[in-house]
């Protein structure tokens, strides 16, 4: 009600659902934070926010210009709606005509440069970090430049080869989503090979841990590399990626080097979101790094107790990139803070990153001075085969490794430099942008062509030239040599060149030993190593010759190992395991019968050995504090819906006659209500009793439903949750009368106790 509150603090989904409520009041001031969130005037809710009359409007974001004109148009007409009522005519006051005269499309150009200074002068204003708080220690962003391993340079030469049509441009249709599509396999590739499926190194069906994990990926060397310095060096490192799987594949590398981290992306709940943001931030906290999604860890969220940002990959928008470097580098931040982009040289990340730099200084163009560009709203078809195409060339033409054996200091100096070089290139261009100003990007703009590179207009030339200019040869097809129907002479050539590559023998691995599956991991880790010592031995030997073990094992050693893997739950997974929790805290942990239907994959016997070991070595568990906490909450609940149900019974079975019509409740004073009515609250009880606690919405069905109450219109618009804080208040009533009741039967008992024994005395 007006007067009774003073300010109204609310989500973006709950203005959206209160709508007409809300639209009621007329405010005195309206703010939005995070504003960019109406930058599209046909979205929900920004139609929403439309609807609310208000004295006074304040948008706060941090990127206020994103892609185009039309997004500050949008969020010009939401404050001053009057003045900005038309997006053609807004469009249209800063168009520039194509004169040819030179003279006279400059004069224009300034015209409108001057144009929008006086119309965003009255409506901007803009704080820096470094105005608002002087103490803020600076931030620098260094790109390190990585190199493919073999396995990731032909997984890249597959893919071209995969879709070489598209790419030389011979495909009559314009398929922009094919393009795009490429591009995210190209992206995969880059990032980690085990993106793809059978890429991974598996032992008896399960993953090995290993080495592997690293050398097979040209940014996962560096990040090693990295990594081990700043955890010598006592840093904290967030690190994010585009892609949750990746953030899979670095969880088991933080597992492989023991490395202590957290962890959230968008399929994180809030409630475990707060607690390993809290867990991270806690003082004297032993977590070393932060892995997050750009996008889900992009907002909200204050991690600046990190010092150092790795971006494993970048964003098409580079605004989602600048705010996840703004996770550590916000208020509160006491140390400087570094933050290390990765990228594949000579792969399509480079001219991603350079659209996105270039984006960047579109931004600073416009909002610092005060120039409007219309940027493309996506990339273009012809965009995206330029992106395609780069090093496409350079990867075919060999098959070795790039990846560098340069130190860490080296490889960031490297980066230093290009970095450096990239950003020096891109202020050239946009001084020469507010020269030959152009808002179209059709004439000059510079910043838009992605096609012209070394000062050469490639697109342009292409034009000229009739078709397209890239070509990638695939390398001439080879006749194959008949083979000789000799078939010993067949399979003689055939072991000669098998025989020609030997195999390198490899030490024997571990098996992923996931604490969930419970292995007996002391015994196993003893005869690990013994197998690695023996596998070093005979290596500095060169020897290869049996010695009647099996990798330095006996048989029964060996029998022993196999033994011990058995032990193990290895066939139960990750996903198995939350369910498995989950069903314990939903049902009870001795419910087994409901967990295994709840898994669907595993038997009620299987549920059973499982729960036996897993209370038995529970403690063991890398979260077990969190698990058991939740399994605990949700058996006081179940306990309490016992009690509630017990209740209900017993105050059903005492009734003499028809519950529904004679119960009687005892109500305390203030517990009647001014709406109830008696009869409705013992249809309640019942109902409730009938139904089962807590199945609201049945409740309110069976209410429309009753001939009973047909007429009875305050009844049948109560919600779902209105009628369960009704039930409850009702209950309390049923358990304090049932208190009273024990408590009176009980003195009464004692009181007849003392008659009886003052009688006995003479």
């Amino acid at each position: 009600q007006p007067g009774k509150f003073d300010v109204c603090v609310s989500s973006y989904e709950a203005i959206i659902r209160e709508r007409s409520h809300l639209k009621k009041f007329h405010w005195r001031y309206f703010v939005i934070d995070e504003a960019h969130r109406i930058k599209n005037e046909n979205s929900k809710l920004s139609q929403v926010v439309r609807m609310f009359k208000s004295h006074a409007r304040l948008l706060l974001t941090g990127t206020p210009l994103q892609n185009n004109l039309r997004e500050l148009w949008a969020l010009l007409n939401f404050l001053v709606p009057e003045q900005f009522a038309s997006a053609e005519s807004f469009n249209e006051w800063f168009k520039v005509s194509e004169a040819a005269d030179k003279d006279t499309r400059e004069k224009e150009q300034n015209a409108a440069i001057g144009r929008l200074h006086k119309l965003l002068k009255p409506f901007l204003l803009r704080r820096l970090k470094s105005e608002v708080t002087k103490e803020l220690p600076p931030k620098k962003e260094t790109i390190v430049y990585t190199g493919l391993s073999e396995m990731q340079r032909l997984l890249y030469k597959n893919l071209l080869k995969k879709d070489i049509e598209a790419i030389n441009g011979l495909t009559k249709s314009g398929d922009r989503v094919r393009l795009l599509n490429i591009i995210m396999q190209l992206r995969k590739a880059c990032n980690h090979p085990y993106l793809f499926e059978g890429q991974e190194q598996m032992f008896d069906g399960h993953y090995v841990e290993g080495e592997h994990i690293v050398d097979n990926a040209g940014k996962m060397v560096v990040l090693d590399k990295l990594l081990k310095r700043l955890h010598e060096t006592g840093h904290r490192v967030l690190i994010f990626s585009q892609m949750t799987r990746i953030l899979d594949i670095l969880e088991d590398y933080m597992r492989y080097r023991n490395f202590e981290y957290c962890r959230i992306d968008g399929s994180t709940s809030g409630e475990i979101r707060d607690e390993m943001i809290d867990s991270y931030n806690a003082p004297n906290s032993t977590k070393f790094v932060f892995l997050l999604s750009t996008r889900a860890g992009g907002l909200g969220i204050n991690l600046a107790t990190a010092d150092t940002v790795i971006l494993y990959d970048s964003d098409w928008n580079p605004q989602m990139d600048v705010q996840a470097m703004d996770r550590a580098h916000r208020i509160g931040q006491t140390r400087h803070v570094n933050v290390y982009r990765f990228i594949t040289a000579d792969t399509v990340e480079v001219r991603m990153l350079e659209r996105a730099t270039r984006k960047l200084y579109l931004d600073a163009v416009v909002i610092q001075q005060g120039r409007l560009a219309d940027a493309n709203k996506s990339a273009s078809k012809d965009e995206l085969l330029d992106i395609i195409r780069f090093g496409a060339e350079q990867v075919y033409s060999s098959n070795d490794s790039t990846i560098s054996d340069e130190n860490i200091e080296q490889l960031l100096e490297r980066g230093e430099k290009a970095t450096a070089e990239l950003h020096d290139k891109f202020k050239e261009a946009k001084e020469q942008a507010l020269r030959n100003f152009s808002l179209d990007g059709s004439e000059g703009g510079g910043l838009q062509d992605t096609f012209v590179f070394e000062g050469e207009d490639y697109a342009g030339s292409r034009k000229k030239a009739g078709g397209p200019r890239f070509f990638l040869d695939l390398g001439g097809r080879e006749r194959r040599k008949r083979v000789n129907m000799n078939v010993d002479q067949y399979y003689k050539d055939m072991g000669a060149m098998q025989s020609k590559v030997p195999k390198a023998k490899r030490a024997p691995g571990l098996p992923a030993m996931h604490d969930y599956q419970f292995w007996p991991k002391q015994r196993i880790l003893e005869l690990h190593e013994k197998e690695q010592k023996w596998f070093e031995e005979q290596k500095k030997k060169g020897e290869d010759e049996e010695d009647g073990t099996t990798n330095g094992l006996s048989p029964e050693e060996v029998e022993e190992k196999k033994a011990l893997e058995e032990q193990a739950f290895r066939k139960w997974k990750k996903s198995e395991f939350v369910a498995f929790c989950r069903a314990c805290a939903e049902y009870g942990r001795e419910n087994f019968e409901a967990i295994a239907e709840d898994i669907q994959e595993k038997s009620e016997e299987d549920v059973r050995d499982y729960a036996a070991v897993f209370w038995e070595r529970c403690e063991e568990l890398h979260e077990w504090a969190r698990i058991k906490e939740r399994i605990d909450k949700g058996e006081a609940k179940i306990r309490r819906r016992q009690e509630i149900e017990r209740v209900l019974a017993t105050a059903i079975q005492e009734c003499p006659y028809n519950p529904w019509q004679n119960l009687q409740i005892k109500y305390t004073p203030g517990s009647r209500g001014k709406q109830y009515s008696d009869d409705e609250d013992r249809y309640l009880i019942c109902m409730t009793h009938q139904l089962g606690y807590g199945k609201w919405d049945e409740l309110k069905m069976e209410i429309r439903n009753s001939w009973e109450f047909r007429f009875d219109w305050f009844l049948k618009s109560r919600t779902p949750a209105e009628l369960g804080r009704r039930v409850d208040v009702l209950l309390r009533l049923l358990e304090k009368e049932k208190a009273k009741g024990a408590g009176d039967k009980k003195r009464k008992s004692g009181g007849n106790d003392q008659v009886k024994e003052k009688k006995r005395k003479p």
